[in-house]
């Protein structure tokens, strides 16, 4: 969850970090140390900075660097080199590891710029900025193989989607659910957690959407934020790009969009559901796990780490997880307890970011 690469001041707070990385990029000589400024905000414990290049080096390097303060003991800087170079190997553009230090969590990376796909989005240009988002991911997903990266386990689906009455349902409304309430949730996250174990199993980047890829002119979209990649659902990163938190489509656009990944996929042998509304279920049913899930984050990343900027897109997050669970049998449980509960995201409609 993160919106990589945007100019949004950083506290002072973390000065003993600050003053460890300030001197191990001044050891490097390859960048101005006192050109640093705030280059993102991060729902994680990372921080980014870009700097100047020194002049020597700009005709290599680019003009701008980014340096990635990642705690140790908060974030996994290994898995974040280890992904780097699957996406890299697949021909997905990434940013290079110029200089690190693992032990104490520092990176500097080369600069994919500022402009973010949910900046540039418009009805205009989705099309083509979703169609080279998406040959990006068959490409990761083709490099795909088992015990690379963590499994998606039933464990782990279903850890996700607890956030949602922990932090949704229990912190944000205030709700204990009854017995029978409890039995109903735990069913529909039972039917859930059986159609994403049972489809077929990629890499997976688990955070690809508008705020994590950078537009570029040249090897378009540069992809960010994949220290969290797993092997798992083939449809897990397409729900993520498509039924994206920050920006929401018309129906069928997205439809139309998935069928075209679809048959890129079957085009080039990855393994998808053959038949495509049994395709189309899956996804659904991938994005559906994955926005529970997304309701509890926000809700915590607010009340837990005093970040309330994730609650404005709550609305919209909401107004998937309804819609997907209105149309199928075994999910309007979940409608009725939402029902229940008066539970329409934070009050107000869904924010539609653009439509046709």
């Amino acid at each position: 969850m993160s919106s990589l690469y945007q100019n949004i001041p950083t506290s002072a707070g973390q000065d003993a970090r600050l003053t460890l990385l300030t001197e191990w990029l001044g050891s490097l000589d390859l960048v101005e140390v006192g050109s640093r400024r705030p280059a993102s905000s991060d729902a994680s414990f990372r921080r980014y900075f870009r700097l100047d290049v020194v002049p020597a080096l700009r005709a290599k390097l680019g003009d701008t660097l980014i340096a990635m303060d990642a705690p140790p003991e908060r974030e996994n800087v290994p898995a974040f080199i280890h992904v780097q170079g699957l996406l890299q190997e697949a021909g997905v553009t990434v940013p290079s590891i110029v200089a690190r230090d693992v032990e104490r969590g520092f990176l500097l990376l080369s600069d994919l710029g500022t402009t973010t796909y949910l900046q540039r989005l418009d009805p205009d240009n989705a099309a083509f900025m979703y169609s080279d988002a998406v040959d990006a991911l068959i490409k990761f997903q083709l490099h795909s193989q088992p015990g690379v990266l963590p499994e998606f386990d039933r464990a782990f689906v279903l850890r996700e989607m607890n956030l949602f009455p922990e932090w949704f349902l229990g912190r944000h409304l205030g709700v204990t659910l009854t017995e029978a309430q409890q039995a109903q949730l735990d069913k529909v996250f039972e039917t859930i957690t059986n159609n994403v174990l049972a489809q077929q199993q990629v890499f997976m980047h688990r955070d690809f959407h508008s705020r994590n890829l950078m537009f570029l002119d040249q090897g378009n979209p540069g992809v960010l934020d994949f220290q969290d990649a797993a092997y798992g659902p083939v449809t897990y990163d397409l729900a993520s790009l498509l039924r994206d938190a920050y920006i929401q489509w018309d129906e069928e656009i997205v439809l139309d969009w998935v069928v075209r990944y679809w048959q890129s996929a079957k085009q080039v042998g990855l393994p998808v559901n053959p038949d495509i509304d049994a395709f189309y279920r899956d996804f659904e049913f991938m994005a559906l796990q994955r926005h529970l899930k997304i309701l509890g984050i926000f809700c915590r990343l607010n009340y837990r780490d005093g970040k309330p900027i994730y609650m404005g897109d709550l609305p919209t997050v909401m107004d998937y997880v309804r819609k997907t669970a209105n149309r199928y049998t075994e999910l309007k449980p979940l409608l009725r307890l939402l029902d229940a509960f008066d539970a329409f995201g934070d009050g107000g409609a869904p924010q539609v970011g653009y439509t046709f």
